[in-house]
């Protein structure tokens, strides 16, 4: 049992920590609901985007839904840890902040490490998409939802729907047109009447173009993301350590 003074003396440092793990916390919590709403919204209004990043159906809107229901669970988990003042729930927390903070951390380097072969699959997989266009599908209406959103055509440019099936048959999809209106089956399927009335760059260019220019600002943002867990580590570990120094009970 320690003595009385140094009980008193702790007592401050112990309530200092809690006010921070707890700010903390919160924090963390709300950063799970972020990527809760952003999996959510993803799912909802990114999928065009994501099935042509991907060829097939992707699971990257359930793995965000999951990680922030995951971090919001532990989040409160955290909150109720320090309030209990429980030295081993404060070890399990800090436990999955460091598992949190290895998961963004890999995520982060392998994404910056391979950007170029993510590129790569990326433009596959759109070419692809253009190739097999037809109008009808999953896929196809997933082309003409990023042409129409993004205001771009075909991979590169207008011109690489020349060498599909559908242009032979009908031309240019709608979706590349500026203004639907003026877009007839005989402008559609001249190229050069076609380049005044539909978007001249490429989609899978205008993506890659806005991603590289960002792509330091995305990856500092990453990991300072990773790094702040490192708070919470410190915290949790600090807590745990002085509660159970001075058996300091929490009333």
């Amino acid at each position: 049992m320690s003595p009385p003074s140094r009980r008193l003396q702790t007592k401050p440092v112990i309530t200092c920590l809690k006010t921070f793990l707890i700010s903390y916390s919160l924090i963390f919590w709300f950063t799970g609901v972020i990527l809760l709403a952003v999996g959510v919204w993803g799912k909802v209004s990114l999928e065009a985007y994501l099935l042509l990043a991907s060829k097939d159906s992707t699971n990257a809107p359930y793995v965000l839904i999951g990680t922030g229901a995951t971090i919001v669970i532990f989040g409160l988990f955290g909150c109720f840890a320090t309030c209990r003042g429980s030295p081993w729930m404060l070890k399990l927390y800090a436990m999955f902040l460091v598992l949190v903070f290895l998961a963004e951390l890999v995520a982060g380097v392998s994404g910056f490490v391979f950007r170029h072969e993510i590129k790569d699959t990326m433009g596959a997989a759109f070419k692809d998409a253009v190739q097999h266009y037809n109008n009808t599908g999953t896929i196809s209406s997933a082309v003409d939802t990023t042409q129409r959103t993004l205001h771009c055509c075909g991979v590169q440019n207008y011109t690489d729907w020349k060498d599909t099936n559908y242009f032979q048959e009908k031309g240019i999809p709608k979706s590349c047109c500026k203004d639907s209106n003026n877009c007839t089956p005989e402008v559609l399927k001249d190229l050069e009447k076609a380049a005044k009335e539909v978007y001249l760059t490429g989609c899978f260019s205008l993506v890659t173009t806005v991603m590289e220019a960002n792509l330091g600002i995305i990856a500092g943002i990453s990991f300072g993301i990773a790094f702040f867990q490192l708070i919470g580590i410190f915290l949790a570990c600090c807590l745990s350590r002085y509660i159970t120094n001075n058996q300091y009970e929490m009333v």
